[in-house]
């Protein structure tokens, strides 16, 4: 048999699928995609914390707008409202002029009520300067006092993000109330939520008077944020 006879031979024994045919250029329409990168899911944003309300009030000592030094602490069996408090603030000015903050503290702290304003702007920010402070409490005949959280500690501890936000304390030292200083976040009155106006600490304050439970013990603070050094 001839050498070319023997190779024909053998090549007509082996199966069809070893002989390969040419590959084709692969047709980029109908080449497999690769699978897509999935994004990562975005962060859901959470609910605000819970923060201090329904637990003991974090203690401290801050000085007023004339150096004297105020400990909470020393308040207790007294029911204790706070104010955090910038006077450059629109919400702030409105609040107290036309708003739900007028005589408020006055009616309270005539039945024993403590009233704080807290001022947590640090140095530079807007509404820290204490003259500025000082006239303000005059023009809107605040007689209550004012203390200052230059760096802010205080106004962390009790998770204050606005100005106004109100937080009150009951005569055991615990904080019922946390928010805002009613449901009309125009800060005059004018709008409140549902139609019927509600001022929050008002109600917190006869409940905590009357050895109840505060039936809204958190709202959303509104106004200007408080102006934290960092």
């Amino acid at each position: 048999m001839s050498r070319s006879l023997f190779f024909a031979a053998a090549l007509a024994c082996l199966p069809a699928a070893s002989i390969a045919a040419p590959t084709a250029p692969l047709d980029p329409a109908r080449a497999p995609s690769a699978p897509a990168k999935t994004a990562p899911p975005k962060a859901e944003a959470k609910p605000a914390a819970p923060g201090v309300v329904g637990k003991a009030a974090p203690d401290f000592t801050l000085k007023d707008l004339d150096g004297k030094p105020v400990k909470l602490s020393s308040f207790k069996g007294k029911i204790v409202v706070l104010e955090w408090f910038n006077p450059g603030c629109p919400y702030v000015k409105k609040s107290h002029t036309v708003g739900s903050l007028i005589d408020t503290a006055k009616k309270h702290t005539a039945q024993g009520v403590v009233w704080l304003a807290i001022n947590s702007g640090a140095a530079g920010k807007q509404g820290h300067e204490p003259k500025m402070n000082a006239e303000s409490a005059k023009t809107w005949a605040m007689t209550h006092p004012i203390l200052r959280d230059v760096d802010g500690t205080v106004g962390k501890a009790y998770g204050a993000t606005n100005t106004p936000h109100m937080f009150v304390i009951d005569k055991k030292g615990v904080v019922a109330y946390g928010g805002a200083i009613d449901n009309s976040p125009d800060a005059e009155k004018q709008a409140p939520t549902g139609g019927t106006l509600i001022n929050y600490v008002d109600a917190a304050v006869e409940a905590v008077t009357a050895g109840k439970t505060v039936a809204t013990a958190t709202t959303k603070a509104y106004g200007c944020g408080v102006k934290y050094g960092s």
